[in-house]
């Protein structure tokens, strides 16, 4: 494969920026969240992160370096892959916390879930883009084969369970159906099945999921239960008042008040110590980030890149919206990570791929006839 010196030319600095920025926020949130841990004698977490986003910044570059109109010929079989993997974790899966997610290979775990949003992402633009699509919109026998295509690895992923992914991959899939236009018709009759089916889905969910949805409404019901996870959240982004505690100075963090501080909680360890005018601050990173995806998508030549670039954008808006909406008490605790901010490896590497794509549409731009 022989690289194109213009990309180097017109590489996206900017988003380069932007995500880099965001992590080492993250960095130091998650030393923060750690570091009365550190006497332990094991290997500090933010250390792990660090080298899961250097792995990650390797992986945004191969993703950058293929031309995405290359990727998006595979899309469909890079989804094979992804859903056999899915199935994979049934069979070989290493469990922990009550859930089946993960592959443990060479002494490293891989979260298959998360890399089907991404892939996700890639069908569905591979779909619509050979399927052209009238200006009046879809109509609903047209979006049979694209929710297959979501809802085959949503059963998956909610069998594991994992109801905040699967949740993540149904939202793609509406953001992008709105993307490309639905028409009315058929608009008002998928929101009456959805309504009809809502009970039923309801009647699918584990107890402990269920439990999560009701202490929303009222978690003083079980404040060492079911609603310890949002009473504590909600003291610890109260307590750091306008300013913040100051860095380190987290009292709900450092005495491991909050749980899962590291991972579905880190908006609630910044907060705490950073403040309102902290939490602002990341807020407004963030929606740069999200509106820079936007632009990307606005700009992109041809209808795979603008799908790409708008799925993988609503990826990081849904996942941050449902985040500090989860911290906040304000949406149930559904377990979805605070992009480039909970520790993870899985998630740092789907991100970084996405980055890529971005980076790769954002760049090919200028080499594509109009």
């Amino acid at each position: 494969m022989k690289f194109d010196r213009q990309l180097l030319s017109n590489f996206d600095w900017s988003l380069l920026a932007f995500v880099l920025l965001i992590c080492f926020v993250g960095i130091l949130n998650i030393y923060s969240a750690g570091f009365s841990l550190m006497a332990s004698g094991k290997t500090a977490l933010y250390v792990k992160q660090l080298q899961w986003i250097a792995v990650g910044l390797i992986f945004m570059m191969v993703s950058f370096s293929i031309d995405y109109r290359i990727i998006n010929r595979y899309a469909y079989f890079i989804y094979s892959i992804s859903l056999f993997l899915l199935v994979l974790v049934f069979v070989y899966g290493y469990t922990a916390h009550g859930s089946q997610r993960w592959i443990v290979w060479g002494g490293f775990s891989f979260q298959p879930s998360e890399l089907m949003k991404l892939t996700i992402i890639l069908a569905l633009a591979r779909y619509f883009d050979n399927h052209k699509i009238k200006k009046e919109g879809c109509q609903l026998k047209e979006l049979v084969a694209p929710f297959f295509i979501v809802f085959v690895p949503f059963l998956f992923i909610l069998k594991q369970p994992d109801l905040g992914t699967a949740l993540i991959l149904l939202l793609i899939f509406v953001s992008i159906v709105f993307f490309v236009g639905i028409q009315w018709k058929s608009l008002l009759l998928a929101i009456a099945g959805t309504i009809i089916m809502v009970p039923l889905a309801w009647h699918f969910l584990k107890d402990y999921q269920k439990e999560r949805i009701l202490t929303l409404f009222d978690p003083e019901k079980d404040p060492l239960g079911a609603g310890y996870h949002i009473l504590q959240s909600i003291i610890a982004v109260g307590s750091g008042g306008v300013l913040g505690k100051g860095f380190l100075k987290g009292t709900q963090t450092q005495l491991k008040f909050l749980p899962v501080q590291q991972t579905d909680f880190v908006f609630s360890v910044f907060a705490e110590e950073w403040g309102f005018l902290g939490g602002v601050l990341l807020i407004i990173g963030f929606l740069a980030l999200i509106l820079w995806g936007l632009k990307i998508s606005l700009h992109s030549r041809d209808l795979v890149g603008t799908i790409i670039s708008f799925g993988v954008t609503m990826l990081i808006f849904w996942e941050v919206f449902i985040n500090i909406g989860m911290v906040l008490g304000i949406l149930p605790v559904v377990g979805i990570p605070l992009p480039f901010l909970s520790y993870g490896g899985s998630s740092i590497i789907v991100l970084m791929l996405g980055m890529g794509l971005l980076m790769n549409i954002s760049t090919r731009r200028f080499l594509l006839k109009p």
